[in-house]
């Protein structure tokens, strides 16, 4: 069937109820008809506990499903949709669910219907009511009918990203007020414009976990556009060069850290599947490295599209194959709607060439951080925002990053904020003070390292470090966790208390570079 003109899910789900929507992490399909069926029974029982536009339902759901049923059935009709690591720890969780005031919570099913431990302390923390929890989508869709709710209108996810501070904000955009078959068309073509990703019999593969903006974002995209969605439960390289093959996989999105990992394959695999399918391979997270793209490129071919921007920019930068290939490094030139400023610390506009912190705007529309309008102003110099990277553009317009902001550390993918990691370690009393920084990791291309100063007369060595590294287990996330701690006699800092992250960055890599030399 033709759906080049549906506009979106809804109507797609309609007009082609027997079209193939999702392949889940065990094989099972669903089809668009099934997949709306249930949509429209969320919808019915959220309205039924009283949600109104504008409220929020939070989701701590693993890759499945679940987590595409929320999106889509919130997105109908105008509530906020909060997608939570699941990983994270009680005290983290419950820090979103307060912060975004959720009025339920939705958890992975685990077979018998009970609250996982870490979700049933987050919920009790925000003084989240039982009534309000649910194993998956079933419970909200029992007993609620399959039509279409009244009064549908464009819900929005409001994803949750750290600051330097280490507290997660809501980044929070306005609801458009329009039903969703209204908002879609401009999201179709921007798309169409970025990743050449159009409507039709493509295979959409998710690589990721889907509480990260970009996998989540993709997943919505390609049921908009009419794709089959193939849900893989985690990455692992072979596992998802079997999928490619299997489903004929179309475009997928993908971290550098996996291109990594699946050219450490042993040749003879490498060489046993079919990848022809593939299109498009979306790349975002973190920076490439140049040998890295150009390998996975001579291998699949030209396919990898990247875009440059944040959760709270979106896409601003964007790049396709052969213009990647023809200048090796960039990230692209501005996203339709976009427009780019290089400024020095001044706040001048700086020359092609010249680097300095990267501004963008765009005329679509702005957001702002979920009960945080200081930090909202912090980020921005009137519409223009900051990404927080430091760039050049060359004299064609086109993005060179020279680094990400000074405190930030993109392993895999996700961002670690030391100060985060920091006060977790400074609870323990053998720290009498620690710097957390990030250096260069073949694999994950960055990984967090501790230094640490000890609390006077503390013996140090692996029977702390182990310590340290259980006491942070019930405060911080296991992917905080630093990779590598090491020990200081004494930390440099201002009079004024201010440490220079930087500064223990380069001394530490100039030290590992000579122990290389020796």
């Amino acid at each position: 069937m033709d759906i080049s003109d549906l506009p979106g899910f809804y109507a797609i789900a309609g007009a082609d109820p027997g079209r193939e929507a999702v392949v889940g992490p065990g094989g099972a399909v669903t089809t668009y008809g099934e997949l709306l069926a249930r949509v429209d029974q969320v919808s019915h029982g959220l309205r039924a506990r009283g949600l109104v536009r504008g409220e929020v339902v939070a989701g701590v759901l693993p890759n499945g499903v679940d987590p595409v049923v929320m999106l889509l059935a919130t997105g109908q009709i105008g509530l906020y949709y909060v997608p939570v690591n699941w990983h994270l720890t009680a005290a983290e969780i419950a820090y979103i669910l307060r912060d975004c005031d959720a009025r339920v919570v939705v958890y992975g099913d685990t077979g018998d219907g009970a609250l996982p431990a870490t979700v049933k302390d987050a919920c009790a923390a925000a003084e989240i009511p039982a009534e309000a929890t649910f194993a998956g989508y079933a419970g909200l869709a029992q007993g609620r009918p399959a039509g279409a709710p009244e009064d549908r209108s464009s819900g929005s996810v409001m994803w949750y990203t750290s600051g330097t501070t280490g507290f997660p904000k809501g980044v929070q955009r306005a609801l458009p007020g329009s039903a969703p078959e209204e908002s879609w068309p401009g999201t179709r073509w921007f798309v169409g414009e970025v990743c050449d990703l159009r409507p039709g019999d493509e295979v959409h593969l998710v690589t990721s976990p889907m509480y990260h903006s970009a996998p989540c974002a993709h997943t919505q995209i390609a049921l908009h556009l009419g794709h089959t969605v193939v849900i893989a439960p985690r990455f692992d390289p072979v596992a998802i060069l079997e999928l490619i093959e299997r489903h004929r996989v179309t475009n997928a999105m993908m971290v550098p850290t996996m291109f990594h990992r699946m050219l450490r394959l042993p040749a003879e695999v490498k060489e046993r599947y079919d990848l022809s399918s593939l299109r498009q391979v979306v790349h975002t997270g973190a920076a490439c490295p140049v040998a890295v793209k150009k390998a996975i490129m001579d291998w699949w071919g030209p396919v990898l599209y990247e875009y440059y921007g944040s959760t709270e920019s979106a896409i601003a930068f964007a790049v396709k194959p052969r213009e990647w290939l023809a200048r090796p490094g960039t990230v692209g030139r501005p996203a339709p709607t976009f427009e780019v400023r290089i400024l020095d610390e001044d706040g001048g506009d700086l020359p092609a060439g010249r680097p300095g912190m990267i501004y963008v705007r765009s005329s679509v529309g702005s957001f702002h951080y979920r009960n945080d309008p200081a930090r909202t102003a912090a980020g921005k110099r009137g519409e223009w925002y900051a990404p927080g990277d430091i760039g050049h553009l060359d004299e064609d317009g086109y993005l060179f990053l020279c680094d990400r902001r000074t405190d930030l550390i993109i392993s895999g993918g996700v961002n670690i904020y030391p100060a985060e990691v920091e006060a977790a370690l400074l609870e323990h009393p053998a720290v009498a003070d620690v710097a957390v920084i990030g250096v260069p990791d073949e694999e994950w291309g960055q990984k967090a390292v501790a230094l640490v100063q000890p609390a006077p007369g503390t013996p140090t060595g692996p029977a702390l470090t182990a310590e340290l590294l259980t006491h942070c287990a019930p405060r911080i996330a296991r992917f905080k966790h630093p990779r590598v701690v090491e020990y200081r006699d004494e930390l440099p800092r201002t009079p004024t208390g201010k440490l220079s992250r930087s500064r223990l960055r380069d001394a530490y890599l100039q030290t590992m570079g000579e122990m290389r030399d020796l």
